[in-house]
């Protein structure tokens, strides 16, 4: 589907808002309340996706971020060629990175009429034409469409995140209202787990049991995001939907309690590059949009000219990402703080992404493994992927396998032993 024909479609039937301040009156949200300025139908989504200003709310802002870009890469030389060195992978480094020019605001909000009233939501904002060119509309209406195509399968897994609403203000923002799913990504809960082990380990010798019990638990907590992106996932994949932007920033938390991993629901969300790959939409030309531009490119590069083709190979490109958040979530939570950046090891196991198969794929595992096991400081992430004869590093050197027609489908990654009941 043609981005730039979703935007004509999607919010040119958008009615333009503008933001005025009230008095908060006592309320817990005391912050500017929306207000329509005309009213009209959003034709682009579902009925029930709220489109009305006035049953909105707007809280605190929560943060903000962006988007990176690789814009080239100068890979390792391939075959006999290779030697598994410290140089060589270094010279991972060789891929530039730019910062895209979109940046998104989340705010806090809830619904303030109707039926849902009281029901806490984010708000996600992209900015208008003027701050964030062209390409902010169309990754905003991509997104919508995105989630209300989902949306409109009665059988949607809790492991979305979902759209409630949209609208556009009269600066051009497109504000986007999503069920609230959690305030922490995996990337926070990441960034979390690796400070608490460096406070434990700073307070002397780590008492061996409490130690297991963490190690342990939080396991057990990482198992179960990859179990709950791999089935949103593969829920997108059985409805012919590309996510094209996964990562540990695209998962929400409902917790980043280790001890409540019982009742941890992993949504995935930023569908902002998510790519139709029903066979209508793959035909000749229909590919041409430039959200999904770079994808078929490399699509056509690696040989894949048929419909069926570029959607087996825009499957693979999915679970490659997915595979660069195993890596994540395998290393980051059960290292000390700063340990990966002392490494270096983002050119040898990138997780700052766009994908990139040059560069894990081409290392070979065996080789990896044996430079974790000789660094203590990776003991726990080598640990963690042993599990079940080495199920982990087995997974992982599956769904980063450099023939992109020999990863495994989401549905395989689901059922593989190392997320089914070998790590208790």
């Amino acid at each position: 589907m043609n981005p730039v024909a979703v935007h004509r479609v999607s919010f040119d039937c958008v009615s333009r808002f503008s933001l005025i301040r009230r008095e908060s009156g006592g309320r817990r949200f005391a912050g500017p309340r929306i207000v329509n300025s005309r009213p009209r139908r959003l034709h682009a989504v579902t009925a029930s996706l709220i489109t009305s200003a006035d049953s909105f709310e707007v809280g605190r802002l929560i943060g903000s971020y962006g988007f990176m870009n690789v814009t080239s890469y100068s890979g390792l030389r391939s075959g006999d060629e290779f030697e598994s060195t410290s140089d060589d992978i270094g010279r991972l480094k060789s891929q530039d990175i730019g910062e895209g020019g979109v940046k998104i605001r989340l705010y806090e909000g809830r619904i303030s009429q109707g039926p849902f009233r009281g029901t806490p939501i984010t708000f996600k904002v992209y900015p208008g034409q003027r701050a964030g060119g062209i390409e902010a509309d169309m990754m905003a209406a991509n997104e919508l469409n995105a989630h209300s195509f989902l949306q409109s399968n009665k059988n949607l897994p809790a492991n979305l995140l979902i759209l409630v609403g949209g609208f556009e203000t009269q600066f051009g923002e497109q504000w986007l209202a999503f069920r609230d799913g959690g305030k922490d990504s995996a990337a926070d809960y990441a960034r979390i787990a690796s400070e608490k082990t460096s406070r434990a380990r700073s307070q002397g010798a780590w008492n061996p049991y409490e130690k297991e019990v963490t190690m342990k638990r939080r396991r057990n907590f990482v198992v179960t995001i990859l179990q709950g992106a791999m089935k949103g996932l593969a829920f997108m994949h059985a409805n012919d939907r590309l996510h094209q932007s996964l990562g540990p920033s695209s998962i929400v938390l409902n917790t980043p309690a280790e001890r409540e991993a019982m009742y941890l629901i992993p949504r995935l969300r930023d569908l902002a590059f998510s790519v139709d790959i029903r066979p209508s939409c793959l035909e000749e030309g229909a590919t041409s949009g430039a959200l999904s531009e770079q994808l078929w490119r490399r699509a056509t590069a690696s040989g894949a000219f048929t419909v069926f083709e570029k959607r087996a190979f825009g499957i693979a490109d999915d679970i490659y990402e997915a595979g660069l958040l195993f890596a994540y979530l395998a290393f980051v939570p059960f290292c000390e703080a700063g340990v990966m950046d002392s490494l270096s090891l983002q050119a040898r196991l990138p997780y700052d992404w766009m994908p990139c198969e040059s560069c894990v794929s081409k290392i070979s595992l065996n080789f990896l493994y044996r430079y974790c096991l000789a660094d203590e400081r990776l003991e726990e992430a080598v640990k963690f992927l042993d599990f079940g004869d080495r199920a982990g590093w087995e997974l992982l050197q599956a769904m980063l396998n450099a023939d992109h027609r020999k990863r495994p489908m989401a549905e395989a990654v689901l059922s593989h032993r190392f997320l089914n009941g070998i790590v208790k």
